[in-house]
């Protein structure tokens, strides 16, 4: 039988860890006051839903709240709730709005619901007759067709003299569907719609900009900016160099092995070696969120001519090979000079060296898809902030 104590016990996790995240607290401080320096006058909120963009809510929460922070938009009410005992002061904005028995975690947990339909506005006007006075933010719509009162709408309830008077929203919000374009017309038109909504609620604070938003300029920005993806070191802009980057996302290599010419690699042996290989077996694969479509053959569903995802190890950019599968992927690392890479060594999927549009660009996806995709097996560390 085995005795236990022979084996040592004091391991850091991190370090033996099969997939890991490195999370860059102050780089994600950072950025956010880059970004709030970018919105001028404006005051300037953080976006922290989907686990803040799959990085931890409560750690990035907690680091927001300590660079500045105080307000913060989650999607959905359990999201607010958590942050709540890391942002203790903050406004708590819930962008789905709120829905009948979820009365009570709105009202201890002092979180402001998002109204975003004819619905839910008239299910608030009766939570506020049945318990008074409390805050809500309006969404409009003004052209994106997803949530939002249409605009003609919220014109009219603006105006509305018999709008009771414990309806009293803290902020109209709006949302730009083209901000990463800075060439799109749309946005202008948008602007010029939100302009006549700020106006018409006048007295009440405005919000249209996320991200992308911020950088159209200061006419964009009213009181309130909502920056996400770019506090995350994503690109909030097209072909804009991204921020600092915050995310390090690295597979152990479970082995290396010699592969001959003219032999398959992977499932369905769709890529053929057209040279002896040195092949590196990464403990990384799709239910950790490194996408099948990062495959190097094998995905008819790619288009646009790309030939899959790359690694970083060594010093070099090494191409995924045959398909992703569902714990492991297969990297070319013949390359790589020997001795430059072995067996135990972490390679880096995305992170300084592989920004993470651009691997997602290669698996024909967005930053945000590869940051909220992350799987639970990722052991995380955070750098603490300054």
């Amino acid at each position: 039988m085995i005795d236990q104590n022979e084996f040592p016990s004091d391991a850091d996790p991190f370090d033996i860890a099969p997939v890991r995240l490195t999370v860059d607290l102050g780089a994600l401080a950072e950025n956010w006051r880059d970004m709030a320096r970018r919105s001028g006058s404006a005051r300037t909120a953080a976006v922290v839903k989907a686990d803040a963009y799959g990085l931890g809510l409560e750690d990035c929460g907690e680091t927001l709240y300590e660079a500045g922070a105080r307000d913060f938009f989650v999607a959905v009410v359990q999201e607010g709730v958590t942050l709540r005992a890391y942002a203790p002061e903050a406004r708590i904005f819930v962008l789905s709005g709120i829905w009948p028995g979820q009365e009570r975690m709105f009202f201890e947990n002092d979180l402001v619901p998002v109204i975003a339909s004819e619905e839910q506005l008239a299910f608030w006007m009766s939570v506020l007759v049945e318990f008074g006075d409390y805050p809500c933010a309006l969404q409009v719509d003004t052209g994106f067709n997803r949530l939002g009162l249409p605009m003609q709408d919220a014109l009219a309830l603006a105006e509305d003299v018999s709008r009771p008077a414990s309806f009293s929203p803290v902020l109209v919000l709006s949302h730009l569907h083209s901000g990463d374009t800075p060439s799109a017309a749309s946005s202008k038109a948008q602007l010029e719609s939100f302009r006549q909504v700020s106006a018409a609620f006048e007295g009440i604070e405005s919000s249209l900009s996320a991200s992308a938003g911020i950088f159209l300029g200061p006419e964009y920005h009213f009181d309130l900016t909502r920056p996400g993806i770019a506090l995350y070191g994503g690109e909030a802009v097209n072909g804009m160099k991204p921020l600092r980057p915050v995310a390090t996302a690295e597979a152990r290599i479970v082995q290396i092995r010699e592969a001959a010419v003219g032999s398959t690699v992977s499932y369905g042996a769709t890529h053929q070696l057209e040279r002896a290989s040195r092949l590196a077996i990464a403990s990384v694969g799709y239910a950790d969120g490194y996408l099948r479509s990062l495959s190097g053959s094998g995905i008819p569903l790619r288009t646009g001519g790309t030939g899959g995802g790359f690694g970083f190890i060594g010093g070099y950019r090494v191409p995924v090979i045959g398909r992703i599968t569902m714990d492991l992927t297969i990297f070319d690392v013949t390359d790589v000079p020997d001795g430059a890479v072995r067996s135990g060594d972490y390679i880096e999927l995305f992170g300084p060296n592989m920004p993470v549009d651009e691997v997602a660009r290669a698996a024909g996806t967005i930053g945000y898809e590869m940051l909220t995709s992350l799987g639970l097996r990722h052991e995380r560390r955070y750098l603490e902030a300054e």
